[in-house]
């Protein structure tokens, strides 16, 4: 497995931000989101979040709703999207599972946690659970060498802050609104000052996610974060294709190329 701090160092040495791409397991299909996350490497993404569909995505906002629930409807479980991560790990990048709690819980947090990292994955994404509500969770990653990311929002105490970033491995995920996921028409004030609080609590990289949707915004995150996460963005471009992989993949490598030369403009 690949930690997803080298995609932190890899984007430092080279004086930019990383960029870090969001899409759920199993849409259009298995084998087609396996294909657009590849696809998303080739085009410049430093690293991979891969959606655990779930049907109570409080987070999510209606664009990636829409593409979980289709996933549900398809049959996509559990063990199909730790098939997806081995095979993006297999690209060389980072490859982290975002996922709301209850799934984990009930596979099982210590199977949970071996079967990931036997999969190659970095580690995960926890939206719903906090450092002090997540021992368990916690005690398993570092066992098993896992990163552990958690979220502050603008929102989160100092004391909130330093602590999830003490308790965080990989990076913290700073969400950059009040709000669901979606891509939005400009990027939040609330992102940079987030930024700074959390940097004033010690080293961990620090990656902003919700609202970039294009090079423009990406290079404005990018001028003050240590990566940017687009998520929604990415999902459109494959609902915008119904039944159409090729118009939907060709969609998501102009999408990821104009993120990736974004990142590229910005200096952290």
């Amino acid at each position: 497995m690949t930690s997803t701090s080298t995609a932190f160092e890899k984007a430092r040495a080279e004086d930019r931000a990383a960029l870090i791409g969001y899409l759920p397991a199993g849409y259009p299909t298995v084998d087609g989101s396996i294909r657009a996350m590849q696809v998303m490497v080739e085009a410049g993404c430093d690293a991979i979040e891969i959606g655990l569909p779930y049907s109570d995505p409080v987070m999510d906002g209606p664009t990636i709703q829409a593409a979980a629930q289709a996933a549900l409807d398809g049959g996509v479980r559990t063990a199909d999207v730790l098939r997806v991560v081995e095979a993006v790990a297999g690209t060389g990048v980072p490859t982290l599972v975002m996922t709301y709690w209850n799934p984990i819980e009930r596979y099982g947090v210590e199977r949970w946690a071996t079967d990931l990292a036997a999969a190659g994955g970095a580690g995960m994404i926890t939206p719903d659970i906090t450092p002090d509500h997540g021992a368990e969770w916690i005690a398993a990653a570092d066992a098993h060498d896992l990163d552990k990311v958690f979220l502050v929002a603008p929102s989160s105490t100092d004391d909130r802050i330093a602590m999830t970033a003490r308790e965080s491995r990989g990076f913290v995920y700073a969400a950059a609104v009040m709000g669901v996921t979606g891509a939005r028409e400009a990027t939040s004030d609330l992102a940079g000052p987030l930024v700074r609080r959390v940097r004033a609590t010690g080293d961990v990289p620090v990656a902003v996610g919700i609202g970039v949707s294009t090079g423009d915004q990406a290079a404005e995150v990018a001028g003050f974060a240590d990566g940017v996460i687009v998520g929604s963005a990415f999902v459109r471009a494959l609902l915008d294709h119904p039944g159409d992989e090729a118009g939907g993949l060709d969609a998501l490598r102009a999408l990821t190329t104009d993120l990736a030369e974004g990142v590229r403009r910005a200096r952290t």
